[in-house]
């Protein structure tokens, strides 16, 4: 148990670290020496300067922590050849991390990328029935 409150307790400093800061890589590698998510966090740091992130909901198992949250952002970057819109970003998302030695070491992340491209103006919104 005790274990598992440690995991809980370090993702809460992480994404309060992260959230609205610029996101170096020396500050990524504070938390984490997984290349793949410092590369992610890196290039949506380019696209949505100092985004932010929010914990809704977070389990804890074993040495994983599973965070649906939301990232919100201003788009004020290249993202994949997409000029800056200036629009905002508020895009729900699951991520999962495996903590080993104090640092994540692994991840695992879901977000609608459908969403995100609605939100940029890219593509239009889906009707509802």
């Amino acid at each position: 148990m005790e274990n598992l409150k440690k995991n809980r307790e370090f993702i809460i400093r992480y994404f309060n670290a992260i959230s609205g800061a610029k996101k170096t890589r020396e500050l990524c590698e504070q938390f984490t020496n997984d290349e793949k998510l410092i590369e992610h966090i890196q290039f949506f740091e380019g696209a949505f300067p100092k985004y932010e992130l929010f914990i809704e909901e977070m389990v804890t198992e074993g040495n994983k922590v599973v965070v649906r949250g939301r990232a919100t952002g201003i788009h004020s970057g290249v993202l994949n050849g997409i000029p800056p819109t200036g629009k905002r970003m508020d895009l729900p998302f699951i991520i999962r991390y495996t903590i080993e030695n104090g640092k994540i070491s692994d991840h695992w992340l879901l977000a609608d990328q459908m969403i995100l491209m609605e939100q940029l103006g890219i593509m239009p919104k889906e009707e509802t029935h």
